[in-house]
């Protein structure tokens, strides 16, 4: 067998060209040494790259504000640490047309790999109907013998760039799941891949259960120690020590795109860092130790010490909402006897993962379940993150989206209910998380396209405000087909059948008077909001509601007030 080993800055140097279409892998490592590699011997020299990326996050805005790239295709474009938030560069290159972008899904972004990968000249895909992502010209719907099908054009790289914890020197690699959008990418470059990892082993076969790509698929097999960063690597049962996330990383990366000297953030970690020996020099060893000790599964143990909830404040706006959404959600997952929950973003991650706690305690056997490919999983105190690591190891199974959006949520035998947020949602329950009116870009789907379109329902965490309640959402991120209701700091908004509006049926409790209670949700609210004949009370968060909510987010991060 060949020898695929390379130093990494030769591999770019050789196979990364001037307009090629680059597939950065995202997984559950979210972004490599080889990405930070093409940023740096192509900064300042127009390359014109197609950027085929599932999620962006705050470091995609390297290829944006050095002018790398030319076209996007993406499913999110936005920050992720320490919350799901739009990014300046994304939504000034999107809103001015330095960038052009086309937004999918999660799941139908990587149908559109496999298809490639496969050879087909189109796959059938359940998601985009009825979303504003259904006129993109890769995605139709046709007529066939078998009934009306919305099929999906082959998305096909030039190269992709990935991470893996392990490769041997022919450059077979290992990768342990959860895989997101799993290794479609790699098999269906045109070229093939560069693959960076922490360790090149001589023999594979004792782990060939974990090993997704073969090494004729690969182009070059650099060993980069801590080449995921500032992305963990969950190595599982194979040979290397894995690392987590670096989230004070992730969080100074977003805060340097916001900052006046952001050239000067790119020139000390990206353009003058010629090789990972003085990355991680940079880094420094002590955050490098303490990156490896949060693989260990029980290190959530020591962030439950480092950063105690503040019990004593009262509930804040987000922590009412996520407490009568996690009581509803628990309601219908005993009504409809649901096998699982899927957990969205931000607060709606919070209230599905204390809704299913509470179902649970009253006698279910309810799962919790995730787009990155967990299904099953326990979620430790301390951090709020569903892509949380030290998730993986308190999961039934690891997989990846295609699995758990395209197989698990919608398929036959399993009823899923989705908690879901949105920064729009309108009265028919249409979600947008991608632009508004005035041409302002949000962040995109992720996987809430995939899952409010094939869940059995789906329940809405948001507070209640105009801004976010137009009559008709500016955008269909994820059309209202399953939305049954929206839950509220000022109250409940339910919905019948797909034909009917959300309509208010319950407000808070309170000391004031009933209908001064109704009169401000209905305030709140974008559209004449009905009211039904009977409105119930929310009584406030228990304690006990209250303690789970900042157990699990001790800093706020999700739950703070805004």
């Amino acid at each position: 067998m060949p020898d695929r080993r390379a130093g990494l800055a030769d591999a770019v140097a050789a196979h990364v060209r001037a307009g090629d279409a680059l597939h950065l892998l995202v997984g559950h490592t979210r972004w490599s040494a080889a990405a930070r590699e093409v940023v740096r011997q192509w900064w300042g020299r127009d390359p014109g790259f197609t950027l085929q990326m599932l999620s962006l996050s705050s470091l995609g805005a390297l290829f944006f504000h050095g002018d790398l790239v030319r076209k996007v295709i993406t499913g999110y474009s936005g920050d992720t640490f320490p919350n799901f938030t739009p990014n300046p560069h994304f939504a000034g290159a999107y809103r001015d047309g330095r960038v052009e972008v086309e937004h999918w899904s999660f799941l139908a972004f990587s149908q559109r790999l496999e298809a490639a990968a496969r050879g087909l000249p189109a796959v059938v895909t359940r998601s985009l109907a009825g979303s504003s992502m259904a006129a993109n010209d890769a995605y139709a719907r046709v007529e066939s013998p078998f009934g009306e099908l919305g099929l999906l054009a082959p998305l096909v790289p030039d190269v992709a760039l990935l991470h893996a914890p392990v490769a041997d020197r022919a450059g077979n690699v290992a990768i342990h799941p959860p895989l997101l959008e799993g290794v479609w990418g790699a098999l269906a470059a045109r070229r093939g891949a560069i693959v960076t990892v922490d360790r090149v082993v001589d023999d594979l076969t004792p782990w060939a259960h974990l090993v997704r790509i073969p090494a004729h698929r690969v182009l070059a097999v650099c060993e980069v120690e801590l080449g995921a960063h500032p992305g963990g690597c969950f190595a599982g049962e194979l040979p290397v020590a894995g690392y987590g996330e670096d989230y004070d990383y992730w969080v100074e990366a977003r805060a340097a795109t916001r900052a006046d000297d952001y050239d000067d953030w790119i020139r000390h970690w990206v353009l003058e860092v010629e090789d990972q020996a003085g990355y991680l020099d940079r880094l420094g060893p002590a955050r490098v130790a303490s990156l490896r000790e949060r693989a260990d599964p029980e290190s959530w143990r020591a962030d439950v010490v480092a950063y105690p909830p503040d019990l004593a404040a009262p509930p804040n706006r987000w922590e009412l909402a996520a407490t009568w959404g996690a009581r509803h959600l628990a309601a219908r997952v005993l009504t409809l006897d649901a096998d699982a929950v899927l957990a969205g973003a931000g607060v709606a991650n919070l209230s599905a993962w204390l809704g299913v706690a509470q179902a649970r305690a009253a006698g279910s056997d309810v799962q919790l379940t995730a787009e990155i490919g967990l299904w099953g999983y326990d979620p430790v105190p301390g951090d709020p993150f569903v892509l949380n690591h030290r998730n993986f190891s308190r999961s039934m199974m690891l997989a990846d989206a295609s699995m758990v959006l395209g197989t698990l949520v919608g398929g036959p035998g399993t009823t899923t209910i989705a908690c879901l947020g949105g920064a729009q949602i309108d009265r028919h329950g249409n979600v947008n998380s991608t632009r508004l009116a005035d041409g302002t870009f949000l962040v995109g789907s992720g996987g809430g396209n995939d899952v409010a379109s094939v869940c059995a329902e789906a329940v809405v965490v948001a507070l209640l405000s105009p801004q976010r309640t137009p009559p008709d959402a500016d955008y269909v991120t994820s059309p209202g087909r399953a939305v049954r209701a929206l839950v509220t700091d000022l109250g409940t908004l339910t919905r019948r059948g797909e034909d009917d509006e959300l309509t208010l049926t319950a407000v808070p409790a309170a000391e004031t008077p009933l209908e001064a209670r109704i009169a401000a949700a209905r305030a709140a609210c974008g559209w004449d909001l009905a009211v039904a004949p009977t409105v119930t009370e929310l009584p406030a968060p228990s304690a006990d509601e209250l303690v789970a909510l900042r157990s699990w987010d001790p800093r706020g991060w999700f739950l703070r007030s805004r």
